[in-house]
């Protein structure tokens, strides 16, 4: 569909926006895909709206529904970040308005810090420990020395609450690597360094 000449006014509106501006409007529509938002500015526009925002863009925290952060009618304010001109739609972030709690982490949690921490799971890979405010982390079995490859869930349950040393946290990958502290050692524990 040629947007330009079915809906030159939105067009119009949609071209003026820049990245990092901050839409306000209404939450006209969830779907198990994203959240559509009605803007209150520019021209008149068919709902459900024309801001749309991706469940990644919701919340940084790991969310299971849309409807664990907004509910229809509710009032938001979001950052533009671009314009969709395939779906002539404005894509918006809620979280950006958001401190980023990961960077908060990273800011007060220097690498070779022991946290303790509750074992959220265990996969065939490692183990992912909670380490609270919707924080995680992973204890990575590929640097396990001594370890069986076989059963490497051994000695890990879930709930258990375990010390962990932060050994690396990648902001741009957005990852927490973990590992046992060097005294669980003398516990019986083989240590992930």
């Amino acid at each position: 569909m040629d947007w330009q000449s079915e809906s030159p006014e939105l067009w119009a509106f949609l071209e003026t926006l820049h990245r990092g501006d901050i839409l306000s409007g209404t939450v006209a529509a969830i779907e198990r895909f994203g959240v559509f938002v009605a803007l209150d500015d520019g021209p008149a526009h068919p709902l459900p709206g024309v801001g749309f925002i991706v469940i990644p863009e919701l919340s940084w925290r790991h969310i299971y529904a849309p409807t664990d952060v907004v509910h229809v009618g509710q009032r938001v304010s979001c950052e533009f970040l671009q314009f969709d001109t395939y779906n002539l739609e404005a894509r918006l972030s809620l979280r950006a308005l958001e401190p980023d709690p990961l960077r908060a982490f990273a800011d007060r949690t220097p690498v070779g810090q022991e946290l303790h921490g509750t074992v959220e799971k265990v996969l065939p890979f490692g183990v992912i420990v909670d380490l609270g405010d919707g924080i995680a982390g992973l204890i990575p079995f590929r640097e396990a020395p001594g370890r069986p490859a076989v059963s490497p869930v051994e000695g890990f349950e879930v709930g258990e609450k375990v010390p962990v040393v932060v050994t690396e946290i990648d902001l741009p990958t957005r990852r927490i690597f973990l590992s046992r502290p060097r005294n669980a050692q003398r516990e019986g524990v083989v240590p992930v360094t």
